[in-house]
């Protein structure tokens, strides 16, 4: 399409302008030398408004998701016209985030209790949903001579040699309540003072295991299933009766715009359930 050069236009214009007897420009050719002008500006700026790409969801996600939304989202965006940003971390601080306003559309946490503090401060458009629940898994570096089992005895009998053990902080994720809950139950809270590691996120926990800056741990199954650790790292399924189940809960935000509510409609999908299975959600 040829380009209307309003600049020129306007020269070729003023060039050839008549004159009125009395002097100036007469109205009716003025009128009528501007009229297309007039109709080019109106005709290029829906163009504009067209061409421009709407902005990416933000999708804020705990921090157990990573491996999983790596495949997720590639997945969503080839079937979708929009784009998603994920804005990754511990559902505490997520949460104080968004409150302190972070523009996500899509709050995806790691337990109820924190999506539901969304849901009671008024900011989101429902209660949303639970769309998968996570498992915890006691973690150690590969080359670890600790013998790893569900009920932790190999990890008791190591104890001596042990000295840094990381969990996620459980002021801030969910996943690190649970680890704290876990080893409450099996009597191993108190000899474990004075060793554990706090990460930031369920993220940071299962990085100083596979570093080795930690000698154990306890993490996201989904973590530990990602390829990228399958061969950094060993581990054992913590029974689901040793803590409170991790039942995620996804809400949208008031502001979700039609890519984020896509998304939250795909990750009830078969297919997102699927992926979701593979790193051991249920």
């Amino acid at each position: 399409m040829a380009m209307f050069n309003l600049d020129f236009y306007m020269l070729q214009v003023l060039k050839n302008r008549p004159e009125s007897p009395g002097g100036g420009v007469p109205r009716r050719w003025l009128a009528g030398a501007l009229l297309p002008c007039a109709l080019m500006l109106a005709l290029a700026g829906p163009a504009r408004a067209q061409s421009a790409a709407p902005a990416p969801a933000i999708v804020a996600a705990a921090a157990n998701l990573q491996p999983v939304l790596a495949e997720l989202v590639p997945l969503f965006e080839r079937s979708q016209t929009g784009k998603l940003t994920l804005n990754l971390g511990s559902s505490a601080n997520l949460v104080r985030q968004i409150q302190q306003g972070l523009p996500a559309q899509l709050f995806l946490s790691a337990d109820e209790d924190f999506a539901l503090r969304l849901v009671d401060a008024g900011l989101t458009a429902d209660r949303g949903v639970v769309y998968a629940t996570g498992r915890i898994v006691l973690v150690v570096p590969a080359a670890s001579p600790l013998t790893l089992d569900a009920q932790f005895k190999g990890l008791q009998a190591g104890l001596p040699k042990l000295h840094k053990f990381a969990i996620a902080n459980p002021e801030l994720a969910p996943y690190g309540k649970a680890a704290v809950q876990a080893l409450q139950k099996l009597a191993l809270w108190p000899a474990l003072q004075g060793k554990i590691v706090l990460g930031d996120s369920i993220a940071q926990t299962t990085q100083y295991v596979s570093t080795g800056a930690a000698d154990a741990g306890i993490t996201a199954l989904s973590l530990v299933l990602a390829p990228a650790a399958a061969a950094r790292l060993r581990y054992v399924l913590i029974p689901a009766e040793l803590h409170a189940p991790l039942r995620q809960r996804m809400v949208l935000l008031k502001n979700a715009g039609p890519t984020a509510r896509a998304f939250y409609a795909f990750l009830q999908s078969p297919a997102a359930k699927a992926v979701l299975g593979r790193y051991g959600y249920e």
